[in-house]
């Protein structure tokens, strides 16, 4: 039987995707005789900006085989246990979406359904109150998971805060001590087969030229492999999703960093705070028609909580999605694969999930129609799935202005508007297939966002409402006992895994 196994990978682009794919690659492909390398250009800057992650990050460290302190440690990262937005639904409002289980069931009957039940007749406390993240958060308190049966200290769950740039130079660190050659250069040329359109080799501006099995296309907006030179073609998603802006700049701490990001709500968008260890990453995410530039740097700049370390950086784009992110013998991957905006720290989790599906569909040089559309039609639900759930964010709001009044008319998708009516109905939320969101998100942000049912689910009423008050005073009680119990936030980082500071 011919060989026709895949054994050259070529990734072009650097920063947080290339170097996720190509430690994914190395540390999967192992034993298969896989050559991978990757180019990148130190003079064609990274974007950087994706600092806040959401829980799946945990997965691809930990499959890895990386210890969780030492990255920690040395990409200057904290702890993060869900969202805060501010002045989101109006001003002065205020509302969490914690990551992890909320609340436990009781029977079949699930901890949404009769919450709500008890909500909906002024009998339930806030939804927070009844996670543990949230009130830990609250209280800028963190912990890992621990064994205490019976607790929600057992299913903690928690994203990072990190340092992009310094994220993917450990990557790369990782990456080339088993295996990966770097190279440095620009592409200047991609040379496609005649007899079928695939991608036969890439051309350095040095006169290298490169020939790969699979080509991975990692360079940002350009999209050089799956763009310019495949001509795959983007869909447009400016009619869900209004931003097309942002402004990014480092500050100094005010205070101890808080364990989640802070989103607060401004006239043409939101602005971002994501604390670090070493400092604060804040940007202003906005809509270009509501607002000029250098007003909204002046917002940014004027809600700065300490002194700007950097100037800022202004960045343009078409919130959307590459038609194919798998087209021909190439796969797209951040950027260059699409970008929606940052307001739920999507961004890695969605590169993560095309390397996840990479694996899964890894093909040989016969590039399996079967496989490509397969991969492509998840890809695409993934996508539109998140879509869908940062839509949701901006449709139901009583800010005033210009821009709010627009995104009260932003047309819905049928996905979401499906979502929206079974929870206004009866406050039904269903998870489909893969979509990355689960139950308690979707709970935690129509609430949040005051979408609020005109009643609960039926099943509610096989439970005895006094049992149900009862259950809810115990999981709120555990919950404030657990968070109470905590280190503060600075100290556990402190005693684990401050940067700068060696193991013993």
């Amino acid at each position: 039987m011919m060989d026709r196994k895949i054994r050259s990978v070529l990734i072009v682009g650097g920063g947080t995707a290339g170097w996720m794919a190509a430690a994914s690659l190395v540390r999967f492909l192992e034993n298969m005789n896989v050559r991978v390398r990757l180019v990148e250009s130190e003079q064609i800057g990274t974007v950087g900006v994706g600092e806040a992650t959401i829980p799946p990050i945990m997965d691809f460290i930990r499959q890895l085989g990386i210890d969780e302190n030492d990255i920690v440690r040395r990409i200057k990262a904290t702890f993060k246990l869900g969202i805060a937005f501010r002045d989101w639904t109006g001003p002065g409002d205020f509302y969490f979406h914690p990551f992890g289980p909320t609340g436990f069931g009781m029977g079949s009957v699930s901890f949404p359904a009769y919450w709500l039940k008890m909500f909906l007749e002024g009998k339930a406390a806030r939804l927070e109150e009844y996670s543990v993240q949230a009130v830990a958060a609250e209280q800028d308190k963190f912990v890992r998971p621990v064994h205490a049966p019976n607790t929600p200290l057992n299913k903690i769950t928690y994203a990072l805060h990190f340092d992009a740039l310094l994220f993917a130079r450990y990557l790369r660190q990782f990456a080339e001590a088993r295996g990966v050659e770097r190279t440095e250069g620009k592409v200047r040329h991609v040379s496609l087969r005649p007899e079928d359109g695939f991608i036969e080799s890439v051309s350095l501006e040095n006169g290298d030229r490169i020939e790969a099995d699979l080509f991975i296309d990692c360079s940002g907006f350009a999209g050089v492999l799956i763009e310019q030179a495949l001509e795959t073609g983007f869909e447009d998603w400016s009619r869900w999703l209004p931003c097309d802006r942002a402004l990014v700049v480092h500050s100094e701490h005010a205070a101890a960093p808080s364990p989640y990001t802070l989103v607060t709500a401004r006239d043409a968008g939101g602005q971002w705070r994501i604390p670090l260890q070493h400092r604060v990453g804040n940007g202003h995410v906005y809509c270009s028609s509501f607002i000029d530039g250098d007003k909204a740097m002046d917002t940014l700049l004027a809600s700065l909580e300490g002194r700007p370390l950097t100037d800022p950086l202004s960045l343009r784009f078409t919130p959307g999605r590459r038609r194919k992110a798998w087209n021909k013998n190439c796969i797209a991957l951040g950027l260059a694969s699409g970008f929606l905006e940052p307001l739920e720290a999507t961004g890695i989790h969605l590169i993560q999930r095309g390397i996840a599906m990479l694996l899964k569909f890894f093909p040989d040089r016969d590039f399996a129609q079967a496989d490509t559309e397969r991969y492509n039609r998840i890809l695409e639900f993934e996508f539109g799935r998140v879509r869908d759930f940062l839509l949701m964010h901006y449709i139901h709001t009583e800010r005033g202005g210009a821009f709010w009044d627009h995104c009260r008319k932003l047309p819905l998708t049928g996905s979401l508007q499906e979502k929206i009516e079974l929870f206004r109905s009866h406050g039904r939320i269903l998870r489909e297939d893969t979509e990355l969101f689960p139950v308690q998100s979707w709970l935690s942000v129509m609430i949040g966002q005051n979408i609020v049912p005109r009643s609960y689910d039926p099943m509610a009423d096989s439970l005895d409402p006094r049992k149900i008050e009862a259950k809810l005073d115990e999981i709120r009680a555990k919950a404030k006992q657990c968070a109470d119990a905590m280190p503060p936030h600075q100290d556990f980082i402190d005693k684990y895994c401050a940067a700068g500071v060696l193991e013993a």
